[in-house]
């Protein structure tokens, strides 16, 4: 199947006060239409710099691409101008932000800024046109009393609602790509069943291509088809999501699992945990990053471990992977 998006060892670096320091390093991975890629991995590990790099927000002028290679339709989206980048963002591209409230224009209504979508990448729609299609996208989403909601503003809706309001803006263009940042995080359950349902739908409909953000590995399980682990800026693992649920190869993927609360335990138990915690931008260790908390480190993690096929489509970045697979 020919790839929508490919994505061939990006790296990204951002200043601070104590000098630049890289946050994404040398991360690949591909993506053709219809499927569904989770970025797994700890708060801070490089998921969202990496979906924000693929769009060209990365914060300005802290934020750099250093490297790589992004082929979105053959055209490499690092290369673009600052005028094709912007047709694509909202139009082939679209993100779906972790934080509805802040993602959303708190002193313009609901209907002002889904038409706005259209008045970017659709003008040969009127006025009318576009309020109309706006409606439909709320109808869509499965907002009730649509009508009413385009003159309500954020701050009058639930959780629940801006987050689908979110996702109308998203997917009122029908693009191709559409990225999740952690899209249910602040949501019920019964609310992120829904939303997960939506997108589902939506996806299936349109043949999207989804990347999905998030550190539940539940949610993962439900709806990806590939997963890539990612530790602090680097890839750990990648693998389909029932080979990577089945036969974890990496230390980080097996701790991560472990951790799931899981029916067969017996009740009251303590969850097993990693030990210790992510490096800090300013101690990254130049072999590999999860040494430090690894309980099969050697002299060998010294040095950084190189891609390794763990099967077919697995991928793995540990020189201790064929230990864990015994």
């Amino acid at each position: 199947m020919t790839a929508l998006l490919e994505v061939d060892n990006l790296a990204v670096s951002f200043t601070t006060e104590a000098g630049r320091f890289r946050v994404v390093d040398d991360v690949s991975f591909s993506l053709a239409p219809g499927q569904t890629l989770g970025l797994v991995g700890e708060s801070g590990c490089g998921k969202s710099v990496t979906a924000l790099s693929l769009l060209g927000l990365l914060p300005q002028p802290a934020g750099k691409v250093e490297g790589g290679r992004t082929l979105f339709q053959g055209a490499d989206l690092l290369t673009l101008s600052p005028k094709a980048r912007y047709r694509l963002r909202g139009n082939k591209i679209a993100m779906i932000f972790q934080d509805p409230m802040t993602a959303l224009n708190p002193v313009h209504t609901i209907g002002r800024q889904l038409t706005e979508v259209y008045d970017l990448h659709r003008p040969e729609l009127n006025k009318t046109q576009r309020r109309e299609a706006a409606l439909n996208m709320l109808n869509k989403v499965g907002i009730s009393e649509a009508e009413a909601r385009l003159n309500a503003y954020p701050h009058q809706l639930s959780g629940g609602m801006r987050q689908r309001v979110m996702i109308a803006m998203a997917l009122a263009c029908e693009p191709d790509l559409l990225i999740c940042d952690e899209p249910t995080t602040a949501l019920d359950v019964t609310m992120q069943a829904q939303i997960l349902h939506l997108i589902d739908e939506l996806q299936q409909q349109n043949n999207m291509a989804v990347i999905f953000i998030t550190h539940d590995l539940g949610v993962v399980a439900q709806i990806c088809d590939q997963v890539l682990v990612m530790y602090a800026g680097r890839s750990a693992e990648q693998a389909s999501v029932l080979d990577l649920f089945e036969r974890p190869r990496h230390p980080y993927t097996q701790g991560l699992l472990a951790s799931i609360p899981r029916l067969d335990r017996q009740s009251k138990t303590e969850l097993p945990v990693i030990p210790g915690q992510v490096p800090s931008l300013e101690q990254l260790p130049a072999g590999c990053r999860f040494a430090n908390r690894c309980a099969y480190s050697s002299e060998v993690c010294t040095t950084q471990p190189a891609r390794e096929q763990a099967g077919d489509g697995h991928q793995v970045w540990c020189h201790h992977w064929r230990e864990l697979a015994l």
